[in-house]
């Protein structure tokens, strides 16, 4: 029986609840609030301090857009995040299927 043991080189690159804020140019408490809500993904320390990954500034670009374009409440719009996620999950799951027919349907 072989055991790989994989080590980290660097941890990874993360943001602090204020960083984050900064970056995303929104005050603390409003992250806090969709931090509540469940519309952005983090990770607690011991502490109970809010670490967010770099990616999760783009998760708030898109909450903004949909909130400024289509007028949702904050709740409303985690029903519609999940929906965007789970079309692109079936587009993508139909583009790596091959195609019966040879056309497109579209």
């Amino acid at each position: 029986m072989t055991v790989v043991t994989h080590f980290a080189l660097a941890r990874p690159y993360r943001l602090s609840l204020d960083s984050y804020a900064q970056v995303a140019g929104v005050h603390p408490d409003f992250v806090r609030r969709l931090v509540a809500l469940g519309l952005l993904d983090v990770a607690r320390d011991a502490q109970g301090r809010l670490w967010f990954d770099p990616s999760q500034v783009r998760e708030m670009a898109r909450i903004q857009r949909l909130r400024m374009s289509l007028n949702l409440s904050y709740c409303a719009i985690g029903l519609v995040v999940e929906l965007l996620d789970r079309i692109a999950e079936l587009e993508r799951a139909q583009r790596r299927m091959p195609r019966r027919g040879g056309a497109p349907w579209t």
